[in-house]
């Protein structure tokens, strides 16, 4: 009986691979997956495409679907048997289709297909070669495959990669109806993925998103309650011991419990396990819906589960873009910055790239520059070309047509937040880093992004102002944007490089974050109006004809004590010079234009890491200005053009440099000696004769100390 019914059995065909297995697993472990958990990813894509495919059919041809017009996708754990089963309700296989798309990465020619991989040729292959079926063979140590196509019988594809592959009508196994069930017999290392844990977390890491439902059977245990009849042990043993018998005496004119309670029934749990389906992708893609039928509570849920952020976000961005390049997304910007945003170890970016809803990374670092790494959301792509992996990106300038786009619509977004005052007020203290930073690297959109920054004024009071607000405010003949950089607002009110601007009523932008230094040099100038710093050399004034005049005059007659100036300062200052910028300060020290600010050198000085040849370089000389109209100044002339003690006009002349140096926002690398020039003049002020301090040795002015020369030995005492 047993022969007859081998005999009726339809026999299995065999085919041979034509590729040695060895390079066969080689290609897809090595060559094409870096990661064994993509193999789930790879078999529901499989059968998302599986299901479009019957979908489109029905379009034209309702009878496509029988008797069951049910789309979905579930997945059967069997942790006894050791299986994954993934089964499909879509297209399905006919035996010519089994052969062709299960066999095709073999026969195609593995050597030829790794010699491409090996030569960078395009290898956007997908469905092509089958590989996301073979992903299979990461995790399974054998595959079956059953399929049933309306144009065909069910059949059934069993291999275990072992170079050979069968294909038999399915005669003893279940009806499918329609579609395609693959079992994976996993490998001893791999059963972690038959636990249900392990499969949600799968499914929402990479499939929660496909446009069909991803059931998985899952087993419950309940407890419930069942009534149990107990019959109480009435047999009367008979003492073991003495004491046994003692105790029986004492009680024997007692009635026994167990002469008196009755049979009871006592209530008892008992646990039944069932099985049902669970949805694994309840969470839709409301990128793919248009922005006027999403409502704000989805789109703030929808955010927190992208990003963990347990407050809800500040705006939102939800759009799309069509031509030769498809693709669609979110948005969101945080109503708090992250506290390692700036951690060189954190991610580049918080983007997740999804192609046709499958999510395929969260690190691809071109999708946005590092800037904007504060911006979350999804992006995601109808026609993205991969690779046979999903995992790989090619053509590099698509990815830069995406990025190019996500940038511009994170700037639309802010341009949006800015409309509202106060709300953009929040985002600029948290963010206002990240612009900036945006302004140095990002040369493309640096006049965009020179639209959001908000600085104070000389004439904001405590609120802010944009660049475009300035320029609104500017005067008819100013045509430049004033700007000075300082450590804080209160320090730079009381520069003495504002003295001028404010007699002439000209605003002045208060630039006191530390990245403001490094903006500006690349911000060079906004709508066609150049920014100048006015601690450097160089300042334009526009001064009238008189006041040109009258400053050559100041020039002449100031020359004289300039040179001496010079010669008493030595290297510490390049030259000594009339300026025109201060009214009550009789002198200051500016930097050369293309050197380092003062601002700049104390924040460089900060850097633990720095190159002290480049600082050396940056420095540059300074510049002595001196107030031709401050009485210090008018008098210190008339001393030297009277022959007066030129060892006080030496000790002026210091105090006045040194003087101007902290005024001007710069460091003394001697303070000590500069405090025994004070004590001297507070002594002078009290009329104290110090008759018996000792003469100090005068020292020549060419060893006077170089005043934050970072290069420079060790200071030396000088009086």
């Amino acid at each position: 009986m047993v022969e007859e019914q081998q005999k009726d059995a339809p026999e299995a065909e065999s085919f041979q691979f034509n590729a040695d297995i060895a390079q066969l697993m080689s290609l897809i472990i090595n060559a094409v997956y870096t990661n064994k958990e993509v193999f789930l990813r790879e078999l529901i894509s499989n059968s998302s495409d599986a299901l479009d495919k019957i979908r489109y059919q029905s379009l034209t041809n309702k009878e496509v679907f029988g008797d069951n017009e049910e789309l979905k996708i579930q997945i059967i754990p069997d942790t006894e048997a050791g299986t994954l089963t993934i089964r499909d309700f879509g297209i399905g296989m006919t035996k010519e289709d089994l052969v062709e798309n299960l066999g095709t990465i073999a026969r195609s020619g593995t050597k030829s297909f790794m010699e491409a991989i090996q030569a960078g040729a395009d290898i956007s292959m997908i469905g092509q070669f089958g590989v996301g079926f073979y992903s299979s063979y990461l995790a399974a140590e054998k595959v079956t495959v059953r399929s049933k196509h309306n144009d065909d019988e069910q059949h059934v594809w069993e291999s275990s990669a072992g170079g050979v592959f069968t294909v038999r009508p399915d005669t003893d196994g279940s009806p499918l109806g329609r579609g395609t069930e693959i079992t994976l017999h996993l490998k001893a290392d791999c059963v972690s993925y038959i636990e249900e844990k392990a499969i949600k977390d799968l499914v929402k890491k990479h499939s929660q998103f496909i446009g069909f439902p991803i059931e998985l059977m899952v087993t419950k245990e309940e407890e419930r309650e069942v009534e149990e009849d107990e019959e109480e042990d009435k047999a009367e043993d008979k003492p073991e011991n003495e004491e046994d018998k003692n105790e029986d005496d004492k009680n024997e004119d007692e009635p026994k419990i167990e002469d008196v309670e009755e049979e009871k029934k006592e209530k008892k749990k008992e646990k039944i396990i069932t099985k049902e389906w669970e949805c694994l992708n309840t969470q839709k893609p409301i990128w793919m819906r248009r922005p006027d039928d999403v409502k704000q509570e989805e789109y703030a849920a929808f955010y927190k589960s992208i990003s963990n952020d347990w407050e809800e976000h500040l705006a939102v961005k939800h759009f799309s873009v069509e031509g030769q390049l498809e693709f669609s997304g979110l948005l969101f910007a945080p109503k708090r910055a992250p506290f390692d945003m700036f951690d060189s170890k954190k991610k580049r970016n918080n983007i997740k790239l999804y192609v046709r809803r499958v999510f395929i990374m969260d690190n691809c670092e071109d999708l946005m520059p590092e800037y904007l790494s504060f911006v979350k959301g999804v992006v995601d792509s109808e026609d993205l070309p991969l690779n046979i992996s999903r995992e790989t990106l090619q053509q590099n300038k698509i990815l830069k047509v995406i990025n190019k786009n996500l940038v511009k619509k994170s700037i639309e977004m802010f341009n949006e937040i800015a409309e509202d005052e106060e709300n953009y007020k929040k985002f600029y203290e948290q963010f206002s880093k990240n612009l900036k930073l945006g302004i140095h690297e990002d040369n493309k959109n640096r006049n965009k992004i020179a639209d959001l920054l908000r600085y104070s004024t000389s004439k904001s009071g405590a609120d802010f102002s944009s660049l475009k607000d300035y320029v609104g405010r500017m005067k008819e003949n100013q045509e430049v944007i004033y700007y000075i950089t300082g450590e804080n607002k209160a320090t730079l009110e009381n520069s003495p490089f504002l003295e001028a601007l404010k007699k002439r009523d000209l605003e002045v932008i208060f630039m006191v974050d530390p990245i403001d230094e490094h903006a500006v040099q690349q911000l060079k100038e906004y709508d066609g109006k150049k920014l100048v710093d006015i601690s450097k050399e160089n300042l334009d004034l526009s001064l009238s004809e008189d006041e040109k005049k009258k400053a050559e005059e100041e020039k002449a007659s100031f020359e004289a004590l300039c040179k001496k100036m010079k010669e008493i300062l030595g290297d510490n200052v390049e030259d000594v010079l009339v300026g025109q910028r201060m009214v009550d300060s009789p002198a200051s020290l500016v930097t050369t234009e293309y050197g380092w600010s003062a601002n700049m050198q104390r924040i460089m000085k900060a850097q633990v890491l720095r190159d002290s040849q480049m600082s050396s370089f940056m420095i540059g000389k300074k510049k002595m200005e001196v107030n031709p109209s401050h009485p210090i100044m008018v008098e210190l002339k008339n001393k030297f053009s009277k022959n007066e003690s030129d060892r006080a006009v030496k000790d002026l002349v210091w105090l006045i440099y040194e003087t101007a140096a902290l005024t001007s926002g710069f460091n003394l690398k001697d303070p000590v000696t500069f405090a025994g020039r004070i004590h001297k003049l507070i002594k002078l002020g009290l009329s104290i004769n110090d008759d018996e301090e000792e003469e100090e040795p005068e020292v020549d002015d060419e060893e006077l100390p170089e005043l934050d020369n970072l290069d420079q030995s060790a200071m030396e005492e000088v009086d």
